[in-house]
Order: structure tokens, then sequence, then C-alpha cells
């Protein structure tokens, strides 16, 4: 499996109703990475077969004309489900479809239900059963990334500190690091007014090695972005270090040695590299007329610039 490092990561993820299509292209010009159409929790059970169609005919359409750059994605019901199974089935082989989000995955055997399907899975884990089981779920072939379903998941363990969800996200981003699947995104904020509260979350997250998060609302996605933005300092530092081993590449040294002395190693290396994209994919855009922008700069992430699902 491809190493993380060497694949730069979705930043945000936007859940958009199945049952509300004329939502699906506002949320694919929202700014968002990925789109993912909810055919679970956020539709109630009579109008569940309504958003199945919703999302097939909006793949097609999609299909035939011009996709753009935005991935889309759809979250099915729990393929332990006959639901479950028929979404699967009706996305089988369906054009302009990014991959699907599998909720309530507790075990490595529920994914042997993907044999058929021929996009990237991502399983969410919402159990105490499925923290246990994630060094398997991460591990499963099918899988290209997993995430936590944390409301439920607070619920079931009666957990409210934030200490007790740390460890928990902590056993994920561990999982996954170990199966080398990209980083964990983290599951939604609710307040979709709380911007502060967001940063504040997001800032959190990142500092347990989780990277991007989901949202239930537009106005959530430039926070998101902000937040996982590499800040000036660490876009300076990435650039150092990342000078300096193009020099000892160049000289044919093994070692790579910063202006003041010290040594870095190889992952080091790669990750000021992941870093330095990152900034420039995450760049807010110039406005018109004549400019020039250091290629690695990016700014400050702290500058201004239904239930929920997971």
């Amino acid at each position: 499996m491809t190493s993380p490092s060497s694949r730069l990561p979705a930043v945000s993820w936007l859940y958009v109703p199945g049952d509300r299509p004329e939502r699906f292209a506002k949320a694919a010009a929202s700014g968002a990475d990925v789109v993912i159409i909810d055919l679970e929790d956020a539709v109630v059970p009579a109008r569940k077969d309504e958003a199945r169609a919703n999302a097939a005919a909006y793949l097609r359409e999609r299909a035939a004309g011009d996709a753009g750059a935005v991935a889309v994605h759809v979250r099915v019901n729990d393929v332990t489900t006959a639901r479950g199974l028929d979404d699967l089935a009706a996305l089988a082989g369906l054009p302009g479809l990014g991959g699907v989000r599998l909720p309530k995955v507790d075990s490595a055997g529920v994914l042997d239900a993907l044999d058929g399907l021929a996009v990237p899975a991502y399983a969410v884990l919402e159990s105490a059963a499925a923290i246990l089981a994630a060094p398997a779920i991460a591990a499963h072939p099918r899988v290209a990334g997993v995430a936590l379903g944390e409301q439920d998941l607070a619920a079931e363990l009666s957990v409210t500190a934030a200490t007790a969800l740390d460890q928990l996200r902590l056993q994920v981003v561990l999982a996954a690091a170990a199966a080398g699947l990209p980083p964990v995104p983290m599951s939604v904020y609710p307040d979709v007014r709380d911007e502060e509260g967001l940063l504040a979350s997001c800032a959190a997250g990142r500092g347990i090695g989780m990277f991007g998060r989901a949202a239930i609302h537009p106005r959530q996605i430039p926070a998101i972005r902000r937040a996982f933005t590499p800040t000036a300092e660490e876009t300076a530092r990435a650039a150092e270090i990342a000078e300096a081993a193009e020099l000892a590449e160049r000289e044919g040294l093994g070692a790579v040695a910063l202006p003041d002395g010290r040594f870095v190693d190889a992952p080091i290396v790669a990750r000021a590299r992941r870093t330095l994209a990152l900034a420039r994919r995450l760049a807010p855009p110039l406005p018109d007329g004549p400019h020039d922008r250091p290629a690695a700069t990016a700014p400050d992430a702290t500058s201004p610039a239904a239930r929920p699902p997971a």
C-alpha cells in the first residue's frame, strides 16, 4: 500500500442529504474536496429509496457532463442490512462514483460485502467493538480510509471527557498509520454557527495526528481549510528542511544537515515536502492583477480569511 506521506489527503468532506437533490450541485461548488451524498442518518426511512435514486441519477449526470475536480462519494446504509446491500448493488458500476462511506463497521468481516464494488471504501467506526477491531478493519484490502462516528461512539460508552475521546481517536490514528492509510479525518462539528469552536476543535485534532474534517454545512468549509493549512512558521521550517535535503542529494550525501547543525532523517524530509505541497494546495486564491507569490508560502492557519453524520 502507498505510504500516506506520498499523497495529499482530502481536507474537507461535506455531507448532503440524499433526499435533497437540489443541494448536490451547491455542495459540489462549496470548496469541499469530497461531497458525500448521505443515504443513512440524514434521510428518514420513508425517503431512503428516493435518496438512492437521486444519488444514482446525479452520478450519471456528472459522468455525462463536466464532473469537475470534486470527488463524489455516497454514504450507504449499514451493509449488514438488506437496505445497505441494496445500496451497494445500486451503486456498483455507476460512473462518477468516487467512493463509498460505510457506517457502523464493527469488524473486518463486514467488509467482505464489498467484493463486487470497484471504488474506494471508507469505514466509519462507531462502536466499542469497532475501536477494538480498528487494526483489522484498517488493514482490510478493500479499505481506503477510516473515520470515527463520534456521536454514536460517545453515546455507547457514556463518554463526555475530551481526554477520553482523544484516547479513542488515537487508537484509530495508530491503526490507520500502521495500515498505511491516509490520516484519519475528524468527525463533524455539530454547531454550524460556532466558527471559533470549530477552529479550536480542529487544532486539537490536528495535534493528535488527525487531518481534515467532515462538515454538515458549506459555511464550515473555509474554517476547516484554514485550520489544516500549514502555518507560515511550519511552511518556513519545511522549506528549510526540503532545501537542505535537495542540497544533500545534489552532493551525494547520506545525511541531511540543517544550517544550525541539526540532522534530520528521511521521514522528516518526507513530512516537510508534504507540508509544502499542502501549503501550495491550500493557499487562498490571489486577487486579480500583477502579483508574485513565493511558491512555498501559505497563510497562518489562525488568520481570518435529521442528526449530524460522522
